[in-house]
């Protein structure tokens, strides 16, 4: 029996390794034709301008403040592997969301990549519908609204943008974790970049702002912590164990088990 289980075990081993390579060659192949200018018509990214996949209250019918954070696979060769992420505000009895991200192609126009819209917040992404990471309602979110926001502007890569490993709009979105643990934000293994730190800061905390990180610029480490449970990286490709959720994140594949939020009745 024991020498079944170890080879159940290698073999799993062997596997998870596999898809980490697969995902990491194919992850680098789609940065590098971003790098090299084939990019999309970024105005598709809000073809459905006025389509809301259902996660957010309408403002009008729901006074009380919201923060929410959402992922969408991305578009072109990336979408296989890695996702686009962002975070939605609305304070109390404000009339629009207010959604902040970070958009690579700003860069090429010498504009700052990080930008702040009202918007619907659970509109698709390039096609691509939404899934719920976030949901904080009432005084809970008015009270981490301004902190968000706080870390939004304080974004140390603001001019920057390197579709892999990183700064990228997750390494925004994983900022704003660690600088509000009070989020309690767990990004999928598709975030590609939401590891990435300097090399100055190989020890930090992860997106969830909670456990401990240790990151080579993102394209390997390991984290561990009660959001995210166990999470290897190797390319910036994840694999993560969340025991307490009974759950794992496979890289390309995203989560398997129980979902964080109940996007049912978010």
């Amino acid at each position: 029996m024991k020498n079944k289980l170890t080879r159940i075990g290698k073999r799993a081993a062997v596997t998870i390794l596999t898809l980490i390579v697969v995902a990491g060659v194919g992850g680098s192949v789609a940065a590098t034709l971003e790098r090299t200018g084939d990019y999309p018509d970024w105005r598709r990214a809000w073809d459905d301008s006025n389509y809301s996949a259902g996660f957010s209250p309408v403002p009008a019918d729901h006074a009380e403040a919201v923060v929410q954070a959402f992922a969408a696979r991305t578009w072109g060769a990336k979408k296989v592997v890695a996702v686009h992420t962002w975070i939605a505000v609305k304070p109390a009895h404000a009339s629009a969301y207010t959604v902040h991200e970070v958009i690579g192609w700003r860069k090429r126009r010498g504009l700052p990549v990080v930008v702040a819209n009202e918007r619907i917040p659970d509109r698709p992404w390039y096609g691509n519908q939404p899934t719920l990471l976030v949901d904080i309602r009432g005084e809970e979110a008015t009270a981490l609204i301004p902190l968000i926001e706080k870390a939004a502007v304080s974004y140390p890569w603001a001019a920057d943008y390197t579709a892999w490993p990183g700064p990228n709009s997750n390494t925004f979105i994983a900022w704003i974790g660690r600088e509000v643990p009070g989020l309690g934000l767990d990004l999928p293994s598709t975030a590609i970049g939401k590891d990435y730190v300097p090399l100055g800061s190989a020890f930090s905390s992860p997106s969830s702002g909670t456990g401990i990180q240790a990151s080579l610029i993102g394209l390997a480490g390991v984290s561990i912590g009660k959001e995210q449970g166990l999470e290897l990286n190797l390319l910036g490709l994840n694999v993560e164990i969340d025991l307490l959720d009974l759950a794992i994140e496979l890289p390309g594949i995203g989560r398997i088990g129980r979902a964080e939020v109940d996007t049912a009745n978010p």
